[in-house]
């Protein structure tokens, strides 16, 4: 069956003109009255919903039964990446969607291959942001990832709480920052065993990757200042956009 984001409060037996995006995707679709989809709002579950008109611009539905049906993984996974270049951030965008990530936060550091302006970045956002509604659609998530504005990493790093802030036990997050430091920790045993801030199967963990040339010595040492716990994942060097979502893959597989 079709589905469709369709971000507007949704309740069984509801008359609805569905909001214009959704319209043209249905339309796209060329669905005919009498026909079936599925609408979710991004607040959890979704609702069947019976095609009542198609006019040149307007589709109306029925709203049918809501289910409550839910597809996230049982942690938050939140990605930072710093913005691998050409159509890379798309499709690093669109697979994190679909494994589950709750977020991804946008970044620019020493060696970014993108710079770009406020302007320029919220229209890049938005993009990224409709490529995430696209994924949930097509991979049955009930939920759209969501898309943080693009910033700084030292201004990103600057808003996390430190984590000598409190003990680990009590902390609300686990860091991890893949590297190919010496001492970084074999991601196996991330899965296995607690890492400073937590462990995977509780809470939430962040995860943040360099650019195709990597972090400077000074981004990584302001990372692991503020609780990112050095994380290696082979002994491959993995493309930017492949490696976090290499991560996301193994948190996602692990937590069920």
């Amino acid at each position: 069956m079709p589905r469709f984001y369709c971000p507007t409060p949704l309740s069984a037996g509801q008359a609805l003109t569905l909001p214009a995006g959704t319209a043209r995707h249905v339309q796209v679709l060329r669905s005919q009255p009498g026909d079936v989809i599925t609408l979710f709002n991004g607040e959890g579950g979704e609702h069947a919903a019976t095609v009542t008109a198609m006019g040149r611009s307007d589709v109306s539905v029925e709203v049918g039964a809501h289910s409550a049906v839910e597809r996230e993984l049982p942690i938050d996974v939140h990605l930072w990446v710093v913005m691998p270049a050409n159509e890379r951030m798309d499709w690093l965008i669109e697979k994190a969607a679909e494994l589950g990530a709750a977020s991804v936060q946008p970044l620019m550091s020493a060696h970014s291959v993108l710079r770009f302006k406020a302007e320029r970045a919220e229209k890049k956002r938005e993009h990224w942001q409709a490529v995430a509604v696209g994924a949930s659609e097509q991979c049955g998530r009930n939920r759209v990832m969501h898309i943080a504005p693009v910033m700084a990493l030292s201004t990103a790093l600057a808003t996390l709480s430190p984590r000598t802030a409190s003990p680990p036990q009590e902390a609300k997050d686990t860091r991890y920052l893949l590297s190919f430091r010496p001492d970084s920790l074999d991601w196996r045993a991330a899965l296995t065993q607690p890492a400073e801030g937590g462990t995977v199967s509780s809470g939430s963990v962040l995860v943040l990757n360099g650019p195709e040339g990597g972090l400077n010595a000074q981004e990584e040492a302001a990372a692991i200042d503020q609780g990112f716990v050095p994380l290696q994942l082979g002994p491959r060097v993995l493309r930017a956009e492949t490696a976090p979502i290499a991560m996301l893959a193994m948190l996602s597989m692990s937590s069920f």
